[in-house]
């Protein structure tokens, strides 16, 4: 059983067979897609969670745009959504902060379910929401999801869910015949899948969010590396003032700087203030454009 989270109807518990796919109704679409078609844009991961992934993705688009691109949000998975009725008569959606940003932000019209496939009530992480819902994440789907955007925009922002290894696809599984069904359904595999799985099926260049505070230093050396044994190319990353107030921010900045240049060949795309609240267009302001268009190879 399951609560299936969806436009229209408020929650109700429905019957889910097991590899049923958790996702919005209007999602499960039967459409071909050419997965062997590139994608462009950048898959967007975080030191870790609550470091300002979404004000940042955001941001991105909004500098994007600028440019002249016409650019989709994609939040792949959201853990936490809240019921929201319609404000007249029947009906309403499900709500969650970050798939409403990314929503806002891109230039191109776009439904919540294109924009997050998979949208889960509980707010925690996504494994263990999905099994809370008793249910499971399909990774087929979210690969599908954003290639389906990709025809309809120049470049496509992927925001992934908390760090860059979070899992998506617990690797227990209640018997051997439920193992195969899984085999065969999706990309997963038995040593389980997750955010860093996804980020190699899309293929996409990296941008790193760096949320200043203490030990982010270390956080973001172990993150990069984590991209680049994946075979990611880490395109750039972003330090985000999430703590106004913390100590010797710059000199962080400038060994991270540093260091993930000499390493990754990764420039730094720009110094984040603290806002309240941080608009797209505060965080664009914030950015250098130019630089984010160069390191996506989006010039042509």
């Amino acid at each position: 059983m399951t609560k299936m989270l969806g436009a229209g109807e408020p929650p109700t518990v429905l019957l889910l067979i097991e590899a049923e796919v958790l996702c919005e109704p209007e999602a499960r679409t039967q459409e071909a897609v050419d997965l062997d078609r590139p994608l462009r844009g950048c898959f967007v991961t975080g030191t870790d969670t609550e470091v300002g992934k979404t004000v940042i993705t955001a941001g991105l688009l909004h500098a994007l745009a600028r440019q002249g691109l016409r650019v989709a949000g994609y939040k792949p998975v959201a853990a936490g959504a809240v019921w929201q009725a319609a404000a007249s008569g029947p009906g309403g959606h499900w709500h969650n902060d970050d798939v409403e940003a990314l929503l806002a932000a891109s230039n191109i019209a776009l439904t919540h379910s294109e924009v997050c496939p998979c949208l889960l009530e509980e707010a925690c992480a996504p494994h263990l929401a999905a099994r809370l819902e008793g249910g499971r994440i399909e990774p087929a789907v979210l690969i599908a999801g954003a290639h389906r955007l990709m025809r309809r925009c120049d470049a496509l922002v992927v925001e992934g869910v908390g760090g860059f290894c979070v899992p998506l696809v617990e690797t227990d599984v209640p018997n051997a015949d439920d193992a195969a069904q899984d085999a065969a359904a999706s990309p997963a595999t038995d040593t389980g899948w997750g955010a860093d799985d996804l980020a190699v099926a899309l293929d996409l260049p990296v941008i790193l969010v760096v949320g200043l505070r203490l030990g982010c230093i270390n956080h973001a050396l172990l993150t990069a590396e984590a991209v680049t044994a994946r075979g990611l190319r880490l395109a750039g990353w972003v330090a985000n003032r999430i703590e106004p107030t913390m100590p010797h921010a710059q000199l962080n900045i400038d060994t991270l700087s540093r260091a993930l240049q000499q390493r990754h060949d990764a420039p730094l795309l720009g110094v984040v203030s603290h806002h309240a609240p941080a608009t797209p267009a505060r965080v664009a302001d914030e950015l250098r454009s130019d630089a984010v268009i160069d390191a996506l190879g989006l010039q042509d």
